[in-house]
């Protein structure tokens, strides 16, 4: 069984500034992909950031220049640093991971329950 736990969401002001862990726990032999996407309101999941276990990052256009994800592989987790944080960037963050359980395992996609994010005007 693997669990991916969330924290760091919170309410701020515009042009203010957050920081989002999530830590993957259980049965895993490796962790390919970690990352972030946002659920806003009424609206569809969207991509924020993600990163492989050798390093490589892909971001959303939205959030160049000012989100950074990074990992910490031997701790199994990601964070996403947020800055320069606008009202458009409200939403719930869910933490997403393609982990393989065991050696012999396929990859297998698995989902945290998500921190709110709200950014006020």
């Amino acid at each position: 069984q693997v669990q991916l736990a969330e924290s760091g969401g919170g309410l701020v002001q515009s042009g203010g500034s957050l920081r989002l862990s999530c830590s993957a726990s259980g049965t895993i032999f490796k962790i390919n992909v970690m990352g972030w996407y946002r659920q806003a309101p009424g609206k569809q999941r969207d991509l924020v950031a993600t990163a492989t276990s050798g390093g490589v990052t892909n971001y959303a256009e939205s959030v160049k220049g000012r989100f950074t994800i990074s990992r910490d592989n031997a701790k199994n987790t990601v964070y996403l640093q947020m800055n320069s944080l606008k009202p458009e960037d409200t939403g719930v963050y869910l933490c997403n991971a393609l982990i393989s359980p065991r050696s012999w395992d396929s990859s297998y996609n698995y989902w945290g329950q998500g921190t709110q994010v709200t950014v006020s005007s």
